[in-house]
């Protein structure tokens, strides 16, 4: 495949595509990164990512943090030695010689996203920034007779590491969205809807060990809710303090919700939450292959087979409906290549079912926007490279569910909070 390195990860496995002299080593500017463990490191790498080209400077970072001068000027030093940071320019003070501004180095580090659908996986390389620099898709026979968990580790290792031989020294890790239910922090699959084989694969572990790099794994909705919520800066880290809450629903070959609630994505005591597609609205309706009957997901499905999808626009209104009753939330962003064939028609026909609600109900504040949600048919693997990205900024929770590969040192994603 072309991949950099060459130690073996397990038995049965390909080659390593993290690069560098073998296990133990975690030496690259990737390995670098995961390495920091400070919040307060987190926070400054924020901070110039968020300062763009232009930089910012110590004086701006410690007003900023509220660390001291000192405090910033020991961790721009080594962020600068590790070549994570560098000098932007000078910009002129109040008083005294003109002050350096910093910039982060976007191409210092780089995570991968891979999005698993139950016919295609696509893979997208992302560097620091969140911006797409290289992207793979190929097709995955998941309905196949016989196909299991394995065809998928297959697919993902094919499309990851046609992407890795250039950034193999600076790649944080690898982050897989599928279809749930699964376990995030684990990496287990569940009995995934038309695939019960499935049931109680380690991918995580499987694929760091088959990939020798950091993997985290996580449900379609949510990895692109997380990206959802870097990009609108809804996200707090997971603390819960942030003002957006909002739902994405995800119809595709299945339909889904990422729910992010108070700035952070809401996964559930088992991780299980989103599973929107499989609420009954209609009692004794057509079967699902989920096992019940009058789901959302076969009843839209279904209505999108027959050609009708202002119906189709309308029975997911009706679930639609049923999360902002209970959830209270601020917007429903819409998304998957279903949508993105008809867009107009399915926001038109969600806003519609809620607008009534909200005028049958008197809220005050009227209904609740529905807008087609950016990133196309990329959202999902652009959030799954966020599950490795956003934690180094002091954002997402994608540390819980790191798995490393081996060799790689127990490279682990930065800590939460505390550290200098």
């Amino acid at each position: 495949m072309g991949v950099s390195g060459g130690v073996g990860a397990g038995p049965g496995a390909g080659a390593r595509v993290g690069g560098g002299p073998g296990p133990g080593a975690g030496t690259g500017a990737g390995a670098n990164l995961l390495a920091l463990r400070s919040h307060n490191t987190a926070l400054v790498l924020d901070l110039l990512r968020g300062a763009g080209a232009g930089g910012i400077s110590r004086l701006e970072l410690a007003e900023r943090t509220g660390l001291t001068p000192q405090a910033v000027s020991k961790i721009t030093a080594r962020l600068r030695a590790q070549g994570l940071a560098a000098e932007a320019g000078r910009r002129a003070s109040t008083g005294g010689k003109p002050r350096t501004v910093l910039r982060l180095v976007p191409g210092a580090g780089h995570a991968i996203g891979v999005h698993v659908d139950r016919d295609e996986v696509r893979a997208v390389l992302a560097d620091l920034n969140g911006t797409v620099v290289g992207e793979r898709c190929g097709p995955l026979d998941a309905a196949g007779p016989g196909v299991g968990a394995q065809a998928v580790v297959e697919a993902v290792a094919r499309q990851v590491e046609g992407l890795v031989p250039p950034v193999a020294e600076s790649l944080l890790g690898v982050g897989v969205a599928l279809p749930g239910p699964l376990d995030h922090r684990g990496g287990v699959l569940r009995r995934v809807t038309g695939f019960p084989e499935w049931e109680g694969f380690p991918l995580r572990d499987t694929l760091a060990r088959r990939l020798g790099v950091p993997v985290v794994v996580d449900k379609d909705t949510n990895a692109a809710a997380l990206g959802l919520a870097v990009a609108r800066g809804d996200d707090d880290g997971g603390g819960g303090g942030g003002a957006g809450s909002f739902a994405y629903l995800h119809v595709g070959t299945g339909i889904g919700a990422g729910l992010v609630i108070g700035g952070g994505v809401h996964r559930g005591a088992r991780t299980g939450a989103g599973e929107f597609g499989h609420q009954v609205i209609q009692l004794d309706g057509p079967p699902c292959e989920c096992g019940d009957r009058g789901c959302v997901e076969a009843l839209c499905l279904a209505a999108v087979a027959r050609g009708e999808t202002e119906e189709a626009a309308r029975v997911l209104g009706a679930g639609a409906a049923n999360l902002v009753g209970l959830l209270d939330i601020e917007l429903v962003l819409l998304g998957g290549r279903t949508v993105a064939a008809a867009p107009d028609v399915f926001v038109a026909g969600v806003s519609a079912v809620l607008a009534a609600r909200a005028h049958r109900e008197g809220l005050p504040a009227g209904a609740v926007p529905v807008r087609l949600a950016p990133g196309g048919e990329r959202a999902v693997a652009e959030g799954a490279a966020q599950l490795l990205l956003a934690p180094v900024f002091g954002r997402g929770e994608g540390r819980e569910g790191l798995r490393a590969g081996r060799g790689t040192a127990e490279r682990g994603l930065p800590a939460g909070r505390g550290g200098g």
